[in-house]
């Protein structure tokens, strides 16, 4: 009897010493990526094509970051099918740390609310790793109108129900809700024409075609400067940097927030090491008055945050998304 005591006792010693070597060894190795991550370079698949708003912030990133971390950020735009084509390209990628996804919210927020039989879903192809940029929509009017601020122009459309248009990037963009969203709140009527892009809505604007929009400030600054445009509300939580005389439609109603959020995301199973290294450069990034000038220059303000936070941004983007595509009962396919 004692010698089997002995025997088992010896087996639960090895047993633990065993373990204790395999922790140490993980540690070690553990220890040993974190110093020599990145090793080669990264990629950053893009939703967009270059020049759209996420292939921009990507890219005042991505220059500064392999200046920091002595590797260079490779730019795979992967522009089509409403982000579908580059968040599969990340799907299918090796899950080793060097590949990341810089999208806006719609990917996750919107697309699985208005598009069947999506190929990635959010929660279980994807970690966060931060949210590098938030970029404000803002409210324009064509002078025409007769408005000069917010308040006016409620009640301009409520003295006038279907009277006047507006125009959005497209069915479900986020122009296009967010401008249903005001509408709903506020019982408005308005009519809806719907375009490809900043690029084509715009120039409507200018040309009385349509009477209002959502849009980011690139493609209005200009006009906005020669008084064809006036910018009256945003669709941010608070007030811009960039136009810090502009009001944001919370000011008004309450828990309006539908400003575009840009972030950076892995494959799930990405070493920790690897998000927390990344999370750790960006965030020192989105401090950096390089940066923040250069994002400014493209109506975009410099943000930053652990993945819990981002994760909890899209959680909420994506709630606010689901409740304006159910009410307005929208459907692309």
């Amino acid at each position: 009897m004692t010698k089997i005591y002995h025997q088992n006792h010896k087996e639960i010693l090895f047993e633990i010493f065993r373990c204790v070597i395999l922790m140490m060894l993980l540690v070690y190795e553990s220890s040993a990526y974190s110093q020599t991550y990145p090793s080669r370079p990264l990629k950053w698949i893009i939703t967009h094509a270059a020049g759209g708003l996420p292939d921009t912030v990507a890219r005042i990133y991505a220059q500064k970051l392999s200046d920091q971390i002595g590797q260079p950020v490779i730019i795979d735009n992967k522009p089509g099918a409403n982000g579908t084509n580059a968040a599969q390209a990340l799907a299918l990628a090796p899950i080793d740390g060097y590949t990341f996804l810089i999208t806006d919210g719609s990917t996750f927020s919107i697309n699985p609310l208005l598009y069947k039989n999506l190929s990635y879903d959010y929660k279980r192809d994807f970690v966060p790793i931060s949210l590098i940029a938030r970029a404000p929509l803002y409210l324009a009017v064509n002078p025409k109108m007769g408005v000069r601020n917010f308040q006016e122009f409620i009640t301009k459309i409520k003295d006038n129900p279907g009277k006047f248009s507006y125009g959005s990037s497209g069915i479900g963009s986020t122009h296009h809700l967010s401008m249903l969203a005001l509408m709903k709140a506020s019982s408005l009527e308005m009519v809806h024409i719907p375009y490809k892009g900043s690029a084509q809505s715009v120039p409507a604007l200018i040309g009385s075609q349509i009477d209002v929009l959502f849009s980011a400030p690139p493609s209005l600054s200009g006009f906005v400067k020669t008084g064809q445009v006036q910018l009256i509300a945003s669709n941010a939580s608070k007030r811009s940097n960039q136009e810090p005389n502009v009001p944001t439609i919370s000011e008004f109603i309450s828990g309006f927030d539908l400003a575009p959020i840009i972030g950076l995301l892995s494959a799930r199973g990405t070493p920790q090491e690897s998000i927390n290294k990344i999370n750790e450069e960006i965030n020192m990034l989105a401090k950096s008055p390089d940066i923040i000038e250069s994002l400014k220059l493209v109506g975009v303000d410099a943000n930053g945050g652990s993945p819990q936070e981002f994760s909890k941004a899209l959680e909420m983007e994506i709630n606010r998304f689901s409740k304006i595509i159910q009410e307005a009962q929208l459907k692309v396919n």
